[in-house]
């Protein structure tokens, strides 16, 4: 078999081992964490050691953590009209124009309430903006990721926080992508609500959690017909699937600042040799990004024939987010940002993890340079030269 390099961690991240001792361990209490006999309070010891590790690792506390299915639906959740905390009820909805599909489809939103907030070019959301759109109506839900999946692009979630509370919203942010990667403290962001996910850190696939801030109104819940997590998601919780979970959250929060700054040392390295293409454009790198994450595209490059031929020399890279089915689409960030067709259909996302090597580093710079010329030549005449 072909010896493969996986440059695709923003997608999905390989499970950690940590995760899989931990779940074939949960895979042995077969009590139902309900239950109040032993073997079901076995199972709920492993459920609640799992909710304080989420709540350790983006400041918050364990009985304000609902374990869900994965970010999607977190954010599906956390994006529900609301009333209680406010004399009148939150029923309007502001995304930013380049947040995730589960966000931009507006949760429980009517449609026709929610607003769509611009970014720069830059790749950060328009805070002026922001001011005006909370200003043209009674209080909003905001709904701002912290890092992007795609660029990178660090947020400025703690500006945000200010300018929609000093107008009575509350503010949901997606750190799917950020967990794991940078530091995240709800109090210190003055987030309201926060949705992170399981497989971007090395957990299993279909495990996710949305956070409260203390204090915090819960929305109604989607899954009823039970009073699991808290009334907040019915059905009997996913012992082995959180088990992982919080091992693998556990385990991306150690040594994440050493371990960070050793890939960021192999992402700087990998766009010096990318920057060597005339025309190429690495997205957002005048900003603060995620130290994993590089976009990159040169105008004329057709995304989806270079993911291909990457995948073909045993480079596994992605031409952004991976939320659509497998389809290769223009990237609705780099749109938002400004860049017209010739490079949101151009752009290749590179994405490190914890196991990247610098071998791995160099093979992706060697593969695009043996591919570029062919690639680009390609797409300037429209003829198939593979």
């Amino acid at each position: 078999m072909q010896e493969r390099t996986y440059l695709d961690w923003n997608a999905t991240a390989p499970l950690r081992r940590e995760a899989r001792a931990a779940m074939a361990a949960a895979w042995d209490l077969f009590g139902n964490p309900s239950s109040v006999h032993a073997e079901g309070r076995r199972a709920r010891g492993l459920v609640e050691d799992a909710r304080v590790s989420v709540a350790d690792a983006v400041g918050g506390r364990p009985h304000n953590v609902i374990f869900t299915s994965g970010g999607t639906e977190a954010n599906t959740l956390a994006l529900t009209p609301s009333s209680g905390k406010h004399k009148q009820d939150i029923d309007n909805l502001i995304v930013s124009s380049i947040e995730h599909a589960s966000v931009l489809a507006g949760g429980r939103f009517a449609l026709d309430r929610v607003a769509r907030l611009p970014v720069h070019r830059s790749g950060l959301v328009d805070l002026d903006g922001l001011r005006t759109l909370l200003a043209q109506g009674p209080p909003a839900l905001v709904s701002i990721m912290l890092a992007n999946n795609e660029t990178g692009a660090i947020q400025p979630v703690a500006e945000a926080a200010h300018l929609v509370h000093e107008a009575g919203g509350l503010l949901h942010v997606d750190a799917v992508q950020a967990i794991g990667k940078i530091h995240i403290s709800i109090k210190e962001l003055n987030i309201d609500l926060l949705s992170i996910s399981a497989h971007k850190i090395g957990g299993p696939k279909g495990m996710g959690a949305l956070v409260f801030a203390e204090n915090q109104i819960r929305p109604s819940a989607l899954i009823r017909g039970g009073g699991q997590e808290q009334g907040g998601r019915a059905g009997t919780e996913n012992v082995p699937g959180i088990a992982g979970f919080g091992a693998a959250v556990m385990a991306a929060e150690t040594g994440r600042t050493t371990n960070m700054a050793r890939v960021q040392t192999l992402r700087n390295r990998l766009e010096d040799g990318l920057r060597q293409t005339p025309g190429s454009v690495i997205f957002s790198q005048e900003i603060a990004r995620l130290p994993n994450t590089t976009l990159f595209g040169v105008p004329t490059l057709k995304a989806e024939t270079a993911v291909i031929r990457f995948d073909l020399e045993g480079v596994a890279v992605s031409s952004g987010s991976a939320c659509s089915s497998g389809k290769v689409q223009p990237s609705h960030v780099l749109e938002a940002m400004g860049y017209g067709p010739e490079m949101t259909r151009s752009a290749l996302r590179f994405s490190l993890g914890w196991e990247t090597t610098e071998a791995d580093v160099d093979r992706a710079i060697k593969t695009w340079r043996k591919l570029s010329g062919a690639l680009l030549r390609r797409d300037e005449t429209g003829l198939e030269l593979f």
